[in-house]
């Protein structure tokens, strides 16, 4: 293919992976990685890195170089207004040449199937389905979690164990929902009413057109209401997002549950454990359950009757 791509590495707050992300995709990026995997909210940083930063690499059909780098740096520039710490910001550019990067891009993503009932698969991929599945449609790039990264992936699978014990949760709580796959997944499994709260605007607009692509609108409300101000009463509650978050947030994110509702925490090194675990041990769940993958962890605590 003689299709050209600039390469853009920038280093980013940690906790701006998907904001920074989006606003790219909408100056036409077409593809985002981080230290060479797929941007899935939760990645080590290099240890070369400075502490709280990741390298992000941005890809964009080519065009004029220093016009690309003028356009990057500006929307650089109006998000650093709004993140704490600021601190995005161009290292290299270049040219990749001779390789059709978006097709071999694709390549390295396709269908997986996770517990029962659940596939999870890129809008590209035909795959034969069972009665009964259901699907998810979620391709990567602005997607922030399709299924590939190791906490996205143990989150589903806590998920879909919960509905093939034979559980019917019909009311799920998603903190921190990015791109919406965790509350999506749990809308095409039987859940009724499903709420993600994610705390960026523009998250929160792609997560709401990833529920309307796949058919589930009237059943996720993506809110960015602070997690104090929800409704409890939720017979799952998700989060996956940082363990210093699920250790702060700890009370709230309990208070939510109802009567024999399942917590289910993820985005925990594994390193890092104790610290959730610390949290939550006052607050009269029964758990945890861990599983690993990688070097992460999931941990799920149930609510007593």
């Amino acid at each position: 293919m003689d299709e050209k791509w600039l390469e853009i590495h920038i280093h980013i707050p940690s906790e701006a992976a998907e904001i920074v992300g989006a606003a790219l995709a909408e100056a036409g990026c077409e593809g985002i990685t981080v230290e060479e995997r797929q941007l899935d909210t939760f990645v080590p940083p290099d240890p070369d890195d400075a502490p709280g930063e990741y390298l992000l690499k941005a890809y964009f059909p080519e065009e004029d170089p220093d016009a690309l780098l003028r356009k990057v740096e500006a929307v650089l520039e109006r998000l650093n207004d709004h993140l704490s710490p600021p601190g995005a910001r161009v290292t290299t550019l270049h040219s990749l040449k001779g390789e059709d990067w978006a097709e071999g891009w694709k390549q390295h993503f396709g269908a997986v199937r996770i517990g029962r009932r659940l596939v999870v698969k890129p809008s590209w991929e035909d795959v034969s389905l069972s009665p009964g599945d259901a699907v998810v449609d979620l391709d990567p790039g602005m997607a922030f979690g399709t299924g590939t990264h190791p906490t996205t992936r143990l989150c589903l699978e806590a998920l879909c164990s919960v509905f093939d014990a034979g559980e019917t949760p019909l009311r799920v709580l998603d903190v921190g929902t990015g791109s919406g796959i965790l509350a999506i997944a749990a809308a095409a499994l039987g859940s009724r009413r499903v709420l993600a709260c994610e705390i960026e605007e523009e998250a929160c607009r792609i997560a709401r057109e990833n529920a309307e692509r796949n058919g589930v609108g009237a059943s996720v409300e993506v809110t960015s209401r602070d997690l104090g101000e929800l409704e409890g009463g939720f017979d799952i509650v998700l989060a996956n997002i940082l363990a210093e978050e699920n250790a702060r947030l700890a009370s709230e994110l309990a208070e939510r549950l109802a009567p024999g509702g399942v917590l289910i925490l993820s985005g925990i090194l594994q390193e890092k454990e104790s610290l959730v675990e610390a949290a939550f041990e006052p607050l009269g769940l029964r758990g945890p359950q861990i599983a690993h993958l990688q070097e992460w962890s999931c941990m799920v605590y149930r609510r007593e009757n």
